[in-house]
C-alpha cells in the first residue's frame, strides 16, 4: 500500500489509473455474471481488491475516482457504448456474442471515450494492454485495438 502521507508520483498516479482501468473491467465482468448492482460491486472492490495481498502477491492500488467513475459511466451509459461498439464490429458479431471479458473492456473503454477528458490515443493504449494481460497469448489485443479506434474516431473525431 502506500504511504498515505506522502504525495504521489506522476509514475505512481499513472499506474494507479492503469489499475482502476483494469479493476473496472473487472468489476464491469462480474456485475454482468453475478447480477451484482453498481454500488455493491464498487464497494466490494474498494474495500477487497485494490491493495488486496493474494499469495504473497499485492495488487496495485487503484485511482478510486477513475475507478467509480468509469464503473458508473460504463452502467449508466450501456446502451449508447454497446451501440457504438456494435458499429465498429463485424456486422456477424454484435456485442452480445463478444467475450464477456472483452464486452467489459469495450464498456470501462467506451465509458472513458464518451465521458472522459483523457485523449483517446491514451485510452486506447491502456485499454490494449488490459486486453494483453487477459490474452496474452491470442489476437485479442489486435482486436480490441481496431474496435477501439473505431470507437474513439466516432466518440471524438476531433482528436485525430
Amino acid at each position: 500500500m502506500t504511504n498515505a502521507g506522502a504525495p504521489l508520483s506522476g509514475n505512481q498516479k499513472r499506474k494507479m489509473k492503469s489499475a482502476a482501468r483494469l479493476y473496472a473491467v473487472q468489476a464491469l465482468y462480474q456485475m454482468e455474471q453475478t447480477g451484482q448492482t453498481t454500488d455493491q460491486i464498487v464497494v466490494e472492490f474498494l474495500d477487497h481488491r485494490f491493495g488486496a495481498v493474494y499469495e504473497d502477491v499485492e495488487m496495485q492500488e487503484g485511482d478510486s475516482t477513475l475507478f467509480r467513475k468509469l464503473v458508473h459511466d460504463a452502467v449508466n451509459n450501456q446502451a449508447l457504448i454497446d451501440q457504438m461498439t456494435d458499429r465498429a464490429l463485424v456486422a456477424k458479431w454484435p456485442i452480445a456474442r463478444i467475450d464477456p471479458t472483452l464486452r467489459g473492456l469495450f464498456r470501462a473503454a467506451g465509458a472513458e471515450l464518451t465521458q472522459g477528458d483523457t485523449p483517446p490515443k491514451v485510452v486506447i493504449v491502456e485499454f490494449v494492454d488490459i486486453a494483453r494481460a487477459f490474452f496474452p497469448e491470442g489476437r485479442e489485443a489486435n482486436f480490441v485495438n481496431a474496435v477501439l479506434d473505431h470507437m474513439a474516431r466516432e466518440a471524438k473525431p476531433e482528436a485525430f
